[in-house]
């Protein structure tokens, strides 16, 4: 089976950013399927052109049966909202043409966000007269107006009619948290399967030797409370900072944020004009660097801001920090509070309250034995519910489905 992907934020192993797709991809591929990925030139997270002097496309094969091809796209991803646009439906564009010259494919699938990449994939599939699955990663542009990014009457219009056309389109609908299956349905999806973000044990190791990147980065015999992700609008990670102001008189604590995004630079002026010294900030890491980045961290935040909607979401950092072993500081309500409360995996706290964060961050500080069971355990409930490895099977039982059809 050929399966072609049109996905603008897609990363490799060797890239900053959620992995879900290349470790889809590989599993496909070990299970004897093509896997063809059209993707941008600019690095979603950072908003830095990761393939500089690219005019059209470049193709490469990082691994057997994996074809990846970097389509150009607007570099502007983090200049603002209407550049941002731009940078998507340049995208939208370069992904079709691209898309045409690639033959003998046998379903084609489209993700969102953003959404408009999901078109180019829809027109594909029409044209090659091949199945369409659409896989919906979060509840766009619901979570765009909820956010107040997308304010425009006629936008907000158009985005809803593009949403709605491809749940009708879809040949198959595939989310990632239950809390999307009823919104996808009441908007005309037919064919609806929850394949969630899960993870890989195996690419963590719990009892791994931070020693020496702890001492690098001078962080020896201090307790790290740790973020790795997106610094981006909806991750509240200003309430992080205010956590850690809270509570820098206790300095054996130091918050680590790992990442980058569209609000780094002011959180890096806000750390500064405090002068905190318990916050760190770290570059980007590749996932396959991971391992020890997470084995140094004593404890791991996921965050949102406390908008409703988020309450449907399963952020796959969490399901990361539990693969890692590591307890989880989890300050999203919803779905996600059900699966860590029930892996006895971490500690809720409610969003947008940096009191509370600050008071979960020093409990944790003087039970540091204590939390170690619930980094154990979640690792466990990831080997035993969420292993990615087995969700793949499940897609490509959904694919050969498809195909058959």
């Amino acid at each position: 089976m050929h399966i072609l992907l049109i996905h603008q934020a897609f990363v490799g192993l060797d890239e900053a950013g959620g992995t879900r797709h290349i470790e889809m991809a590989r599993q496909l591929a070990l299970h004897g399927h093509c896997v063809t990925i059209i993707t941008g030139t600019t690095s979603y997270l950072t908003g830095v052109k990761r393939r500089p002097g690219l005019r059209w496309k470049q193709t490469s094969q990082p691994e057997p049966g994996i074809t990846v091809i970097h389509s150009w796209s607007y570099a502007a991803l983090h200049k603002g909202f209407f550049q941002r646009l731009v940078s998507f439906f340049s995208f939208m564009f370069s992904s079709f043409l691209a898309g045409l010259q690639v033959r003998n494919v046998d379903v084609i699938w489209g993700t969102s966000p953003p959404i408009f990449q999901a078109f180019s994939a829809w027109l594909l599939a029409f044209l090659k007269r091949r199945p369409f699955l659409f896989e919906v990663r979060d509840l766009w542009p619901d979570f765009a107006v909820a956010m107040g990014v997308l304010k425009n009457r006629t936008l907000i219009g158009l985005s809803k009619w593009l949403e709605g056309f491809l749940y009708r389109r879809a040949d198959q609908v595939v989310v990632n948290s239950p809390g999307y299956v009823g919104h996808v349905k009441s908007h005309g999806a037919r064919e609806v399967a929850l394949i969630p973000n899960g993870g890989d044990a195996s690419m963590f190791d719990p009892e791994l030797d931070t020693t020496a990147i702890r001492r690098k980065l001078k962080l020896e015999g201090k307790f790290i409370v740790m973020y790795a992700g997106a610094h981006g609008p909806s991750n509240d990670l200003g309430i992080v900072v205010d956590a850690a102001s809270l509570i820098k008189d206790t300095p054996a604590i130091q918050v680590v944020l790992v990442g980058d995004g569209k609000e780094k630079p002011a959180l890096v002026g806000d750390v500064q004009a405090r002068g905190l010294e318990n916050v760190t900030f770290l570059e980007p890491v590749a996932k396959s660097e991971m391992k020890e980045v997470f084995a140094m961290a004593d404890a791991c935040i996921a965050i949102l801001k406390p908008i409703e909607l988020y309450k449907t979401t399963y952020p796959n950092k969490v399901f990361d920090y539990m693969a890692a072993g590591r307890p989880v500081i989890l300050a999203i309500d919803g779905v996600i509070r059900s699966v860590v409360e029930e892996a006895g995996a971490g500690v809720f706290v409610p969003p947008g309250n940096a009191r509370a964060l600050a008071d979960v961050i020093l409990d944790m500080y003087e039970k540091r034995v204590e939390i170690r069971q619930m980094g154990e355990s979640g690792r466990r409930y990831i080997l035993d519910h969420f292993d990615r490895a087995r969700f793949t099977g499940q897609f490509e039982q959904i694919l050969w489905e498809m195909v058959e059809k």
